[in-house]
């Protein structure tokens, strides 16, 4: 987590509490150590923020001291807390954990009113054991943001296994399953792939070249035209 990140959550754990609460108790909602928590306090006193208290006995955000509110309408609020539900549920360990991070910021500046239209929601995306927690994911989406060449130990549909070197462009999520859109160097030419139907894989160390004929755009507009091509 970033130092700027960590400062602004420490303030939000002790905005709006009428009791003190312990370092400890801000080290472990934090993830870090005591010493850290000690250092952050001290850092933000003396940059101004009107934190009150001591180590071993507590702190306080003084009152009256807050945050300008955003402007969210309810409508616009729960959507928000709705999508990072299903963020932190489909979109990888690393989008979950920021889509986490990120409420927390939008909550720590609501005005009074609509910071309990979190718990009001009744749109949930529950976060079980799926492929989105294997890692599968953020690897590919990583890959995808380097341009880096991946070798594919892959099988079809009716189980047919086969090796690719493919350039990884995108990924979509149609509800069931995801789809990893690329160029395929074997049969050079744009193919869809199911990650649940990735057996194994690996970065091959090559940066692919940007190449527009090859890129996102000229997948998507093949892939308009298969769509529009009638069937038979």
């Amino acid at each position: 987590m970033r130092r700027a990140d960590r400062l602004f959550l420490l303030i939000h754990a002790l905005r709006g509490r009428r009791r003190a609460i312990t370092a400890q108790q801000l080290a472990d909602t934090l993830e870090v150590s005591l010493r850290t928590v000690y250092r952050d306090v001290a850092d933000l006193q003396r940059s101004g923020v009107p934190i009150e208290g001591e180590a071993g006995v507590g702190y306080l955000l003084r009152r009256g001291a807050d945050i300008p509110p955003l402007m969210f309408t309810p409508d616009e609020l729960e959507a928000l807390v709705v999508g990072t539900r299903f963020v932190r549920a489909f979109g990888g360990v690393r989008l979950g954990r920021g889509a986490t991070s990120a409420l927390l910021k939008i909550e720590a500046v609501l005005p009074p009113g609509l910071a309990d239209i979190a718990d009001r929601s009744r749109i949930f995306a529950p976060e079980v054991e799926r492929l989105e927690n294997s890692g599968l994911i953020d690897g590919l989406h990583e890959a995808i943001t380097a341009r880096r060449l991946l070798r594919l130990a892959y099988r079809d549909e009716a189980g047919q296994p086969s090796e690719r070197d493919i350039e990884p462009l995108c990924l979509a999520f149609w509800g069931g399953s995801w789809t990893l859109g690329a160029w395929c160097r074997l049969r050079a030419s744009f193919r869809s792939f199911r990650p649940d139907r990735i057996v194994g894989w690996r970065e091959t160390g090559e940066v692919y070249p940007d190449d527009p004929a090859r890129g996102l755009d000229a997948y998507l507009r093949a892939m308009r035209a298969d769509e529009a091509r009638p069937a038979g």
